[in-house]
């Protein structure tokens, strides 16, 4: 028999919509949202930390739903933060979360809550039933400029960021400014910097705007900082829906540009070292050796780094210099299970200029060595 090869063009809605006050009757996009994929029930898992920075929002949920065509069968409360995705302990409740409600595909499973807790609940809504939809409510900078916009869903294992995971395009992703600035000054603050690293490779104009306004954006300034989340989470979803591979079935990621060092990073520090700051030390890592690889000048890697030292992020992490039994740098591990995570010739993103990013197939480990050396020297100065 000949061999039959069939196309099976799949195309995708990816709708991404910067709101306030989302559950408040007045507001029209969850309803046009959920009233356009047609389907009647819908059950609310929520962060718990953001319940109890919003303990009225259990209500002014349940008050929405009461003026809509979609029954709320139910909110549930589930813990927060990276923890939830150490294991697949929060992906089975979530499981059973939607069983109980008896969720079907045509139904919404809304999640409310940072990047961690979207991960682990949106990888519950991506496998059962081989997908329910989901409607995402990011709630942290970090969430609404970058993770929260994305396709993707994870938990950690093996000692490794997100190994198990799935690509699955949520229904809709709604991002609410009200719940931004209840966080944590310096999580807001940390959050910002996906937003670097996505005008640094994407967009110089944005760049040079994130930099003429470092001040007002380490003052937590509102207007500032719903600005700079909206352009980052924006460019991100741009990236996604337009590079021709958004479910990176090549070997590049340019969206990951410093991720290598901060994922492994993170695993180092299980996880204490938050992806924020581990991204911040993994964007100063790269940009110095993009420098010092000839890419860029080494004027404009310093005034990167003096950027986001301004915005009151490290630059520089002890774990960088964490070694194995034979003195061989810990964090180096990191590039060949970056390289691993794709498969094919190892490609990562370097800067070439503000706005411009370059694949790379190798890295020079004595150099990279000698860029961390120089981090650790500007930290201690």
């Amino acid at each position: 028999m000949p061999r039959k090869d069939y196309q099976i063009p799949v195309s995708f809605t990816h709708r991404i919509v910067y709101t306030r006050d989302a559950f408040n009757r007045e507001n029209p996009e969850l309803a046009d949202i959920l009233a356009e994929g047609g389907g009647r029930r819908a059950l609310v898992i929520m962060e718990s930390p953001v319940s109890e920075a919003w303990p009225e929002l259990s209500q002014d949920v349940a008050s929405y739903f009461n003026d809509i065509d979609v029954e709320l069968v139910g909110v549930r409360m589930l813990p927060g933060g990276e923890t939830v995705k150490n294991d697949d302990l929060w992906v089975r409740e979530t499981w059973q979360a939607i069983d109980l409600a008896h969720l079907d595909r045509h139904s919404y499973l809304i999640a409310i809550g940072g990047g961690a807790f979207l991960d682990a609940i949106g990888y519950g809504a991506a496998t059962a039933h081989r997908g329910v939809r989901l409607v995402r409510f990011p709630t942290t900078t970090l969430s609404q400029d970058d993770s929260g916009v994305g396709v993707k869903c994870a938990i950690n294992s093996f000692g490794k960021k997100n190994w198990i995971g799935s690509f699955a395009v949520p229904f809709a992703v709604i991002n609410d400014f009200r719940f931004l600035h209840t966080q944590p000054e310096e999580t807001r603050r940390a959050g910002l910097i996906e937003a670097i690293k996505v005008a640094l490779v994407k967009d110089g104009s944005f760049y040079e705007w994130i930099e003429a306004n470092i001040k007002d954006l380490k003052a937590l300034v509102p207007t500032a900082v719903e600005t700079c989340v909206e352009r980052s989470g924006m460019l991100h979803a741009e990236h996604i829906a337009t590079n021709g591979d958004p479910f990176e079935s090549g070997s590049s990621r340019p969206l990951d540009y410093g991720h290598w060092a901060a994922h492994k990073l993170e695993a180092l520090t299980d996880y204490r070292l938050s992806h924020a700051e581990a991204v911040a030390v993994g964007l100063s890592l790269d940009t110095l050796y993009s420098a010092r690889i000839g890419l860029t000048d080494e004027s404009l890697a310093m005034r990167v780094i003096e950027v986001i030292s301004r915005l009151g992020l490290h630059t520089y992490h002890p774990g960088l210099d964490w070694a194995d039994e034979d003195g061989n740098r810990r964090v180096f591990e990191g590039i060949h299970e970056f390289r691993e995570h794709l498969g094919g010739e190892l490609t990562i993103l370097m800067l070439k200029g503000i706005g411009e990013g370059v694949d790379v197939h190798e890295i020079d480990l004595e150099v990279m060595a000698n860029c961390i050396e120089k981090l650790k020297s500007l930290a201690n100065a």
